[in-house]
């Protein structure tokens, strides 16, 4: 019974790595379009034809849930995509919803009125799509109000990470929290909103200062699914084996995923 995984490129292993530990019974699949990486520079449209086309070749695998472990995706092409084209017995789920019910404290599928929360103060770190989608403010305002939300675009981090650049990655996230904190100079809590950020939170924890609780998404999303998969057991489809597919250079993209995991992972072209 497996569950897809898809990713721009390899910002999703983080998610992967958390999901496998968490439900180490379920087969996953792991899409990478690392051909048309980075997703986040490209328009809306752009992010749905790419989405739609990945998830398309999931589900082809028998992955009848499938998992955007993507933010620039979760947010520029998901709500479009339950709204007018994902059949009844698929699911596809975004990355946002479990961060945002994390920071607000709500559980799964409370469906209450938004109310005030404690944090009131809080610095999101995306990609520039994502940060121009305004995904994350309209999610969270469906849960929490009186919460105010500075953005922070930080172009070159992906690209750096999956050149295997850290120590330009670094860098730049350093750049990008000094700009950030010229805007609200006292975040109180502060979202890594990109799947690659996780290989980077140390950084922006130091750069943020101690007092910033830094939420990240990885296990948090495996908590999520964990309990998706334990009230909705049939959605688990019917491919049967773990694998790694990529629109990229499978031998490059092998050796970049061994690096970003620090064990061995072999990619087949999708």
């Amino acid at each position: 019974m497996a569950v897809g995984i898809f990713d721009s490129g390899l910002g999703g292993l983080t998610v992967l790595d958390a999901v496998s530990k968490r439900l180490p019974d379920v087969d996953f699949v792991y899409f990478g379009d690392n051909e048309h990486a980075p997703y986040g520079v490209r328009n809306a449209d752009d992010v749905y034809d790419l989405t739609t086309r990945a998830v398309e070749r999931l589900w082809a695998e028998g992955c009848d849930l499938v998992i955007l472990a993507c933010n620039t995706a979760s947010a520029a092409a998901l709500r479009r995509m339950q709204e007018s084209w994902i059949p009844h017995d698929k699911r596809v789920l975004g990355v946002f919803v479990p961060l945002i019910e994390a920071l607000t404290e709500r559980q799964w599928g409370d469906n209450t009125p938004p109310r005030e929360v404690a944090v009131k103060h809080v610095a999101l770190f995306a990609t520039p799509a994502t940060v121009a989608s305004r995904a994350f403010q309209r999610e969270l305002a469906f849960r929490a109000i009186g919460v105010d939300v500075e953005a922070q675009a930080c172009g070159g981090v992906v690209d750096a990470i999956e050149d295997g650049d850290l120590i330009l990655a670094e860098a730049l996230v350093r750049s990008h929290v000094d700009a950030l904190k010229r805007k609200m100079p006292e975040p109180q809590a502060a979202i890594l909103g990109c799947t690659h950020y996780p290989l980077m939170e140390q950084v922006f924890q130091d750069a943020l200062g101690e007092e910033v609780t830094v939420y990240s998404q990885a296990n948090l999303v495996a908590e999520s699914l964990a309990d998706y998969l334990a009230r909705h057991p049939h959605m688990k489809g019917p491919g049967e084996l773990s694998k790694f597919l990529t629109t990229g250079d499978p031998a490059r993209v092998s050796d970049r995923a061994t690096q970003f995991l620090r064990r061995k992972i072999t990619f087949d072209a999708a």
